[in-house]
């Protein structure tokens, strides 16, 4: 097992291994004042490990309800905000208390955000059931539902009180939800030059997963640490994000969040290569990773279906929008653009 802190305003522990679910009684415990425990998950994790997770909760002397959605980034919505919150409501959950977030990282945005909202805010445990939710969402303090109008578009920033990533839950993982975690360790390793880099060059990663995950999350946790609130240096983890939503948004959510975000990042390293930003070695090393781990390069979707997509980003202040580009392999930068200079991009990239 590994742990890491993250070194927050209110510090707290990443603890990545296999069997932490069934400690997750005895390792919240004393983390919670409280001793009323509400699990929040989605039908189809909930089928596979409510039941463990449950049990170690008992065991620790949690008297524990759950909350139970169906599963998918379409249920990501006020409404199933709403269903967390009242079922906290109904149990009579007071800020002593604490929700369990088990599953996704859809769950996990939620999971967060019911939390700080009721009654101000309880304790969060996050038990990330998927690699991309381990290696990236549990980490940092977002918490969203989506809106009609785009991805993320109504939430707060508000830290886990713990993070028990249980590497055994990845065993009944289908080879999608696997990419969607390789896409966002592939984004971090472009973010800082490490150890990181060797690994996923390595012939076989999965054998170092525990050490990737704590890898990628060593560095998202320290830029999360600097920049809480998203305004300065932590603006360098939406690489292939500003893009990549778009892409979600425009399918309707049938492109998985590490696909679009693959696809996001190489549009924007090949434009930045025809705009003199970064040398051809650097398209060509996401490229090959992206291929390596099956993840696409390119989409469909027309430039205008992206741009209308793009209107609603978070990442749009006025006319300008911000954009993460790579300068080399492990070193990116901000860009803030008029936002009549995206379309060109696009074309460029596209």
């Amino acid at each position: 097992m590994r742990e890491i802190v993250i070194q927050s305003a209110a510090p707290y522990s990443v603890r990545i291994g296999e069997g932490l679910l069934e400690k997750a009684g005895a390792l919240s415990a004393p983390l919670i004042q409280g001793r009323k425990a509400m699990i929040a998950a989605g039908e189809q994790v909930f089928s596979l490990y409510g039941a463990a997770l449950r049990s170690s909760l008992e065991a620790a002397g949690f008297a524990v309800f759950d909350c139970v959605y169906p599963s998918g980034e379409e249920e990501k919505t006020p409404e199933t905000l709403m269903a967390i919150i009242e079922s906290l409501a109904r149990a009579g959950f007071c800020r002593a208390d604490a929700v369990f977030g088990l599953g996704g990282g859809v769950t996990g945005d939620m999971a967060g955000l019911a939390a700080a909202l009721y009654q101000r805010g309880l304790a969060c445990i996050l038990l990330p059931t998927t690699l991309l939710a381990a290696a990236d969402a549990s980490v940092g303090g977002k918490t969203a539902v989506n809106l009609s109008s785009g991805k993320n578009q109504m939430g707060v920033f508000s830290q886990p009180r713990l993070v028990l990533c249980d590497t055994g839950c990845f065993q009944s993982l289908p080879p999608e939800h696997w990419k969607n975690g390789w896409a966002e360790i592939i984004k971090t390793s472009f973010l800082r030059e490490g150890k990181l880099q060797d690994l996923l060059a390595d012939d076989e990663p999965e054998a170092y997963l525990e050490e990737i995950i704590a890898l990628a999350l060593q560095t998202k946790g320290s830029f999360a640490a600097e920049d809480e609130r998203d305004c300065g240096r932590r603006r360098l983890l939406n690489f292939g994000h500003t893009v990549g939503h778009a892409i979600e948004h425009a399918s309707g959510y049938c492109w998985s969040h590490g696909a679009a975000v693959a696809a996001g990042m190489a549009i924007i390293t090949r434009a930045a290569y025809a705009k003199g930003l970064c040398g051809i070695d650097c398209v060509h090393t996401l490229e090959a990773l992206l291929s390596r781990f099956a993840l696409p390069a390119r989409c469909d979707f027309e430039k205008n279906v992206l741009l209308a997509a793009m209107r609603s980003d978070k990442k749009r202040q006025d006319e300008h929008v911000s954009i993460v580009v790579p300068r080399a392999y492990g070193r990116c930068e901000v860009l803030v653009l008029p936002w009549g200079e995206l379309g060109d991009w696009l074309d460029l990239g596209l």
